[in-house]
């Protein structure tokens, strides 16, 4: 990984747990797999933990790897280093996507309850104003109470999202193709179709991975289809949504968007969406930050531990299942 994140992720207590359940490698962790020194200490090594900014782990570097038999990833997704040789060669993989997966959710529910009560127009106004009006006069609009939200894919993030709304008064929709009718009723959602999820629910959260099936999958159609005021999550990738259709009917006043991901990103300094007030833009910080990079360390070392003991990944990675994961 690189030698950033290594510091950021791997703490000196982080490295004590490791220390405990393996023997680690002489530091600093390895950022380039192609010099002598991470020859060296490729040819010893029977586990790679690996994190954001690892190179590829290509046929090259896994000739120089002849013990290797697995990998941890402490952070989601595999697919910038594990390769088509990994699989060929039988490498077990684990991620810790599931511990990344919890911060997405929770921010996901905390813009879901913020924007309920409108919390972001209603605090501006009220600085703008320094009076609290008539608040006997809110509109019915305004509230969490019996709210219809539309979950779009069961991801790991998605499924955490639909747990941490159970104790909530909400109506919750999910489409996703790959989930049955008897799976949706065991999470407790009405499984919908895509133009049903838009049309029904007063917030829509987006928890689709990038994959070539959704790439702009959250059409102009489906957007116009939205309920007058309703809301647009993305913490997502923002290549799901069709970026100028998302920006006409915010600038429109249709609908309000929560983006804490955006095509590009970062949006041009110029773009629209930022002078919109009905739009949140918040810099791809809904997944794990700070002291949430502790529990990326936590499950790494646990899932050595767990291997070492011969006890096999609680996070394993399937080749097969490539094509539904970010």
């Amino acid at each position: 990984m690189s030698a950033r994140a290594a510091g950021a992720v791997f703490t000196p207590r982080a490295l004590a747990a490791l220390g405990e359940v393996c023997d680690l490698a002489p530091l600093p962790a390895l950022d380039d797999l192609t010099t002598d020194r991470a020859r060296g200490v490729l040819a010893g090594v029977d586990l790679l933990v690996t994190g954001w900014g690892c190179p590829p782990l290509d046929a090259a570097a896994l000739a120089a790897a002849p013990r290797l038999k697995a990998v941890v990833h402490a952070a989601g997704s595999v697919r910038g280093h594990v390769t088509d040789a990994c699989w060929e060669r039988g490498i077990a993989v684990s991620s810790a996507a599931a511990a990344n997966a919890l911060p997405v959710a929770e921010y996901t529910l905390a813009m879901i309850l913020l924007h309920g009560k409108h919390v972001l127009e209603r605090a501006r106004d009220y600085r703008r104003d320094r009076t609290r009006g008539d608040w006997l006069s809110t509109p019915h609009e305004v509230g969490n109470y019996r709210r219809t939200v539309g979950i779009l894919s069961a991801s790991l993030t998605g499924r955490r999202v639909v747990e941490l709304l159970r104790p909530f008064d909400f109506e919750v929709l999910l489409y996703d193709p790959y989930v049955s009718r008897a799976e949706a009723a065991g999470l407790g959602v009405e499984p919908v179709a895509l133009p049903d999820l838009f049309a029904r629910a007063d917030l829509v959260s987006v928890h689709t991975p990038l994959l070539p099936a959704t790439r702009g999958l959250v059409s102009r159609e489906l957007l116009t289809a939205m309920r007058p005021g309703a809301v647009l999550v993305n913490t997502a990738r923002g290549a799901v949504v069709d970026q100028d259709a998302l920006t006409d009917v915010v600038r429109a006043g249709r609908i309000r968007a929560v983006l804490d991901v955006t095509d590009p990103e970062v949006l041009p300094a110029d773009h629209p969406l930022w002078d919109c007030p009905n739009a949140l833009i918040t810099p791809h910080l809904a997944g794990s930050l700070g002291s949430e990079w502790e529990r990326l360390a936590d499950t790494a070392v646990g899932e050595v531990g767990r291997w070492a003991a011969g006890a096999g990944f609680a996070h394993p990675v399937r080749r097969d299942r490539l094509a539904f994961l970010a």
